[in-house]
């Protein structure tokens, strides 16, 4: 059993096996929040193409049309796997290595799912505005989707926003 207070990361109270079941339960519910947005990403993008204004579109305009739909298919797979992975090996006992794969996993997806809607602004804002707006916007949501989801969480806290202010 973990030590109340410990270093393992667990709960206090709660043992190697049931810090595992829980991590694992928890990322599992994560991405059922990211996987509904990908889908529909993916489904608009799949539209596309058959719309009217599409022959209007620019050779640049083309090729970050096929780059965005090639990365958000590859938040997809990486966001899936995890599913896949339990479902095939959870019988095998190997929980653990189920997590750590699906944890990595899962930082991959959302890394190609930010780089996706990233060009996915680029796109609308070339499509609707100009170049100018194109590289603007492009560099503003690559940054806001670096900071939120990775400069932010891994920044360290101060010990006293640490322990609730004391």
């Amino acid at each position: 059993m973990a030590e109340p207070g410990s270093k393992s990361g667990g709960e206090p109270d709660e043992d190697r096996t049931e810090r595992i079941n829980r991590e694992l339960i928890e990322l599992l519910n994560e991405l059922r929040v990211a996987l509904p947005g990908v889908q529909v990403l993916f489904a608009f993008l799949l539209a596309v193409p058959f719309a009217q204004g599409f022959t209007r579109v620019t050779d640049f305009q083309r090729g970050l049309f096929f780059v965005v739909m090639s990365l958000t298919a590859m938040s997809l797979a990486f966001l899936i796997a995890p599913s896949s992975w339990h479902r095939l090996r959870f019988r095998r006992r190997d929980k653990e290595r189920i997590l750590r794969a699906s944890n990595r996993m899962s930082i991959a997806g959302l890394a190609f799912l930010a780089l996706a809607m990233t060009g996915a602004v680029m796109l609308i804002a070339d499509f609707i505005y100009s170049p100018t707006l194109t590289i603007v916007s492009g560099i503003a949501a690559g940054l806001v989707f670096a900071v939120l989801w990775y400069v932010a969480p891994l920044l360290r806290q101060r010990p006293e926003a640490e322990e609730g202010g004391r």
